[in-house]
């Protein structure tokens, strides 16, 4: 039985026993008004927003934890520790999953790909009262703000201190408007249930065939991704399969939430409790902070990391984090792309996640912040250059301008932080992906270079996506 069946298969602890007494037996809120198209491409770009912010809150944590016995654990904490840390990668790569999904869905009615979101730190009033976003690195706060994001409907719940709900925001929608605007939802379930009821409507109002007019060859499925729950939008059928999807993973079908997101959390929170209790001095993570490399343009004021070494390893891992968003844009939004070059945009894709964006947020963690915070390392920061969808349009110039930027990322890596020995097989994945792009440019001949270490294989048929496919056991 593998470690998570066992996790699986333990009686729960004593948060999560208080929490199935309690809760998700409210009745559900009402749901959005959504009188057209732009109203619903409007959430739906809300819901791609939350599900990205959200990503990177748990990627944020993941990567801070401890990952051995080495950094002051005892084996039976590191062990506990290793699973959580595989756990909560999981949880963000289903993120990842939901932002796909978010996008098929906008894409079937006819809308451009929206994989923009705020940079952190986040303004307080971006989203609606009950929904705050924060990068935390792991810990009990951390943790009950999860399970308060991923909470189901109708449970009460406070979120962690700090970060409770701002005032609640009016209703901005009435029926007859004709400006989409925000509209308050006080959980994710709400939101998406919101998008259900709006699907349904604006089918109604328009028939199915004239609501979903995006091309079925721009949906993402698992031909390309290798999630077996990536499902196409096509009609109101699979709409509803794709929210399904999204929430059975998040907050769990209602009432029975053991298994979802929320229910994980619930039970990380506990063990951690647990090993806690008999051991006051366990610490399982490192010392991270959420601090920029630059001003936030929204929080001239948030904290900045001084470190030259970790600045730019935070630099690096902004711009591959930036490359591989670029990367998913085109692919949603493709124009004359074969089969093949699709495939690989989707190689490219995860192979920047796996190679690239995982081992350089795991080595930020144990680079200093710089002086002024003592005993504190840096964290990635998700720092995005820009914060409208930056699309690039022309297949062959959008193909030249990624291969470029990669190249130039491979460049930074072997240059200006060429003491760090952990990056030398990021700068081989990097010089891979060019490659791979450079391939498909008409006329422009491969760069010469000395042979890299070949890519890793995406997951086969019938294996999940998952950011653990390529992680060596520590």
């Amino acid at each position: 039985m593998s470690e998570e069946s066992n996790s699986a298969a333990r009686a729960p602890g004593r948060l999560a026993q208080v929490i199935a007494t309690r809760g998700g037996q409210a009745p559900p809120e009402a749901p959005f008004v959504i009188e057209h198209r732009e109203a619903l491409i409007y959430i739906l770009c809300q819901a791609a927003e939350l599900e990205h912010g959200i990503m990177a809150q748990y990627l944020f944590a993941a990567f801070s934890l401890k990952q051995s016995a080495a950094e002051g654990l005892t084996e039976a904490e590191a062990a506990a520790v290793q699973r959580w840390r595989r756990q909560i990668m999981h949880i963000a790569a289903q993120e990842m999953l939901h932002l796909a999904l978010v996008q098929n869905l906008l894409s079937a009615i006819g809308a451009a790909p929206h994989l923009t979101r705020p940079n952190f730190p986040q303004p307080a009033s971006h989203y609606p009262a009950g929904v705050h976003l924060a990068l935390l690195p792991f810990g009990e706060q951390a943790l009950r703000h999860f399970m308060f994001l991923e909470r189901p409907e109708g449970m009460a719940l406070d979120d962690a201190e700090g970060l409770a709900a701002f005032n609640r925001a009016a209703p901005l929608v009435q029926a007859g408007d004709i400006v989409p605007r925000g509209q308050d939802f006080a959980t994710v379930g709400h939101l998406y249930r919101s998008i259900e009821a709006g699907i349904a409507h604006l089918a109604d109002k328009y028939g199915e065939g004239r609501l979903f007019v995006g091309p079925p060859r721009a949906q993402a499925t698992a031909r390309h991704f290798r999630w077996p729950e990536l499902v196409a939008v096509t009609d109101v059928a699979s709409a509803q399969r794709a929210i399904d999807e999204i929430l059975e993973q998040g907050e769990g079908a209602r009432g029975a939430w053991q298994d979802a997101h929320f229910g994980q959390f619930v039970a990380i929170l506990d063990e951690f409790e647990q090993l806690r209790a008999a051991n006051r001095a366990f610490d399982p993570a490192r010392p991270a902070i959420a601090a920029n490399v630059r001003p936030s343009e929204r929080d001239p004021g948030c904290l900045l990391v001084t470190d030259q070494a970790a600045k730019r390893v935070m630099d690096l891992f902004n711009v591959c984090y930036e490359i591989l968003l670029l990367a998913l844009q085109r692919f949603f939004a493709h124009t004359e792309e074969t089969d093949a070059q699709l495939a690989v945009l989707a190689d490219a894709t995860v192979t920047l996640m796996l190679q690239v964006i995982k081992p350089l947020g795991d080595l930020i963690t144990t680079l200093p912040a710089g002086p002024e915070y003592p005993g504190r390392t840096a964290g990635p920061s998700f720092e995005l250059f820009y914060e409208s969808d930056y699309l690039l349009p022309h297949r062959e110039a959008a193909w030249v301008l990624l291969a470029e930027r990669i190249d130039e990322a491979a460049a930074f890596c072997e240059s200006a932080t060429s003491d760090l020995a952990e990056l030398a097989p990021v700068r081989a994945a990097l010089h891979n992906v060019a490659r791979s792009l450079t391939a498909h440019i008409p006329d422009r001949p491969m760069p010469s270079r000395a042979a890299a270490p070949p890519a890793a294989s995406l997951p086969g048929p019938g294996e999940t996506l998952s950011f653990q496919a390529h992680v060596k056991p520590a």
